[in-house]
């Protein structure tokens, strides 16, 4: 099969697209035929060898944790998906080596769930990693209820825009740091939008004087810190960004693959609560563009990766 993959850590020119070894699908995965898969800041810290300490690398690595594609083959232990059914994935596992990049991945059982029937395959492929995270952070870490008033970082990002959109689904109050251009997109979200840079917290305070009473750190350093001081009494901070979120008595969120929060999110896009902005795509060839487009970190929404098939 056609892929994407590195053989050492470096920049966006270390991707190369051929021919791949084709993936065995053990007891407990199917392969799925790759229809897109999105690009995630994930994907280029892990190429350029930031997660080293955490993940092994087993080279030739194939990027990529997002997909969105077709059933073709199931494993033999397999009972939850047939061929033909349509699915999305957050197909991370504890090393780097078989992603998403390439015209089919064996995808483990527990990263999947049935695709939303409303969203295009782009649009499907950049839900699961942010879709989660957002979920995750929201729900788990920082217990969103009604009434509550959240500020999110990077609310026209890709984890921000969806978190603005579950927040708002969970009843609580946004607040989202934007630069001033995405300002209109945060309040399409239904978010109230700040701008960011030299008074940012001043904003904030302007639009929630007695504090917020959650925190959703995408940025981490000053932006935490500052954020940390914007907390009301009992308020409750999470980071994606920075591990000394613990120093302000937070929690530090790295996203988990689950079928369920996945299966989940599949039906708020069903019912229209949220939705995926696809920025840009790029044909796979092409997938060291995308990559450079996406550590460009101006992104609002996602940039997507896509397979052309015949058929």
């Amino acid at each position: 099969m056609k892929g994407i993959t590195y053989n050492r850590y470096g920049g966006p020119e270390v991707l190369e697209y051929g021919e791949v070894r084709d993936p065995k699908v053990g007891p407990d995965s199917v392969l799925v035929k790759v229809r897109a898969a999105a690009v995630n800041p994930v994907d280029w810290k892990c190429r350029e060898g930031y997660l080293d300490a955490v993940l092994d690398a087993v080279f030739p690595v194939i990027p990529g944790w997002d997909v969105a594609g077709v059933v073709v083959q199931p494993g033999a232990a397999v009972t939850e998906f047939a061929v033909g059914d349509e699915v999305i994935g957050y197909v991370r596992e504890d090393f780097l080596s078989r992603g998403t990049f390439a015209e089919y991945v064996a995808a483990p059982v527990r990263t999947l769930a049935r695709k939303p029937r409303n969203l295009t395959w782009e649009e499907a492929a950049g839900l699961p990693l942010v879709g989660l995270t957002a979920y995750q952070v929201l729900t788990k870490a920082l217990e969103v209820k009604r009434g509550d008033t959240v500020l999110v970082h990077a609310a026209a990002g890709g984890v921000g825009s969806v978190a603005v959109q579950i927040a708002r689904h969970l009843g609580a109050r946004v607040i989202g740091t934007a630069s001033e251009s995405n300002h209109d997109f945060v309040r399409s979200l239904g978010g109230e939008p700040v701008s960011y840079g030299e008074g940012m917290a001043e904003r904030v305070r302007g639009l929630a004087p007695e504090g917020v009473d959650a925190v959703f750190d995408t940025i981490g350093g000053d932006t935490l810190k500052a954020s940390a001081n914007l907390l009301a009494p009992d308020g409750r901070l999470a980071s994606i960004a920075d591990g000394d979120v613990a120093e302000y008595g937070g929690r530090y969120c790295f996203v988990r693959p689950d079928t369920e929060d996945l299966t989940r999110l599949a039906e708020l896009a069903e019912q229209g609560v949220v939705s995926v902005h696809v920025s840009e795509t790029f044909p796979l060839e092409r997938a060291d563009e995308a990559h450079r487009r996406n550590q460009e970190g101006r992104t609002r929404g996602k940039i997507v990766v896509t397979v052309d098939w015949e058929s």
